[in-house]
């Protein structure tokens, strides 16, 4: 039986590390038979510059349809002045929200042949394997109201709600508790519950679910202790979940870690199973066109859909396995790149990786 997938190459660099991870697709579709099909469509600079928008509803319903979705990067300079309501950005929550993408997955695995290429000591980071499950269709991000408004001293002021339902944080919550059941059996529920009641709630509501997996370890940690910890001793976590607003900050910090974070996939997925991957990095307009990006965290994104939405565990070993040979090889892209090493383009990784494979 066939699967769908949707391609969003986006903006920025996204066009050029999807192409890689496409070619590398299209090798394992090939080599294992898995009937995988593509489509594409346009989202964030790209589908503004041709529909005025920058998710057609049109996209959305083709994404529903699709088995996975493997993204880019969306936006830039380009679009930066235009209105707020439209800019590339929306697209993304447009999709996550539309599809109910609420679980975003963020591993930050140290590859060991990327120690050095890290900003912390070998002995803090050698062996680092975190998981950060990020809640991605509530919080800040999405609560309403929000807005910029004229107070009567003629001051603007800027608004946003941060809030949490019961069944959203039980959700995130239970999904973390399961992936943590399949790793190290740790979760660390990161929050501000000291000065924010939508995260008394959120620690609550964890505490309430923890004796139903005896067999994991819950533990607390303010957010900000959270940040410091990630620096300090990275290694004492395991699975950490969290709030929409403070994942996205902590998983970049985390991405850091390994080096990297083009060397970060990640995986947002519905109740269905049905998954968006992307890099965890942005679309980096600095450096599109340049052919000098990394694609590695796209590839390993791909694999991650092959894994955790088309249930292809063969193939998403494979890819992972050629990654490893190629950065043992010791070809680096930029991002990565240390002394003693091969410095290569995205192109030539791309090339590698399919030769590994």
């Amino acid at each position: 039986m066939s699967k769908k997938v949707m391609i969003l190459p986006g903006d920025g660099i996204g066009p050029e590390i999807v192409e890689q991870a496409c070619r590398v697709l299209a090798a394992v579709n090939e080599k294992f038979n898995l009937g995988l099909e593509f489509v594409e469509e346009l989202i964030g600079g790209s589908s503004i510059d041709v529909h005025g928008e920058p998710l057609t509803d049109a996209a959305v319903e083709r994404a529903r349809s699709c088995d996975a979705i493997l993204l880019g990067a969306v936006g830039g300079p380009k679009w930066d002045t235009i209105d707020r309501s439209i800019r590339p950005e929306r697209g993304l929550l447009k999709i996550r929200s539309q599809l109910g993408l609420y679980a975003n997955l963020r591993p930050a695995l140290l590859y060991p042949q990327l120690v050095e290429a890290s900003s912390l000591k070998p002995e803090v980071v050698s062996g680092l394997d975190i998981l950060i499950v990020r809640e991605l269709t509530g919080g800040i991000y999405f609560g309403e109201p929000r807005g910029i408004r004229t107070l009567e001293n003629g001051e603007r002021e800027g608004y946003n709600t941060y809030k949490y339902s019961e069944s959203e944080i039980e959700r995130i919550g239970r999904t973390a508790f399961e992936m943590a059941r399949k790793r190290h059996k740790k979760v660390c529920s990161v929050d501000k519950a000291n000065v924010l009641e939508a995260t008394i709630l959120w620690r609550e509501v964890m505490d309430r679910l923890a004796p139903e997996y005896p067999d994991v370890e819950l533990s607390h940690m303010y957010v900000d202790n959270a940040a410091m910890q990630l620096v300090r001793a990275p290694k004492q976590f395991d699975v950490l979940v969290t709030g929409n607003m403070f994942g996205d900050i902590l998983s970049d910090a985390a991405a850091m870690l390994t080096g990297s974070i083009g060397m970060l996939p990640s995986a947002s997925l519905n109740e269905q199973g049905q998954g968006m991957y992307e890099p965890c990095h942005g679309s980096a307009p600095d450096i599109a066109g340049q052919g000098i990006a990394n694609p590695l965290a796209t590839i390993l994104s791909a694999s991650m859909m092959l894994r955790y939405s088309l249930g292809m565990t063969d193939a998403a070993d494979v890819i992972e396995a050629a990654v490893g040979k190629v950065l043992d090889q010791g070809l680096r892209t930029a991002d990565i790149h240390t002394a003693g090493n091969e410095k290569v383009g995205t192109q030539q990784m791309g090339d590698a990786v399919l030769q590994a494979l």
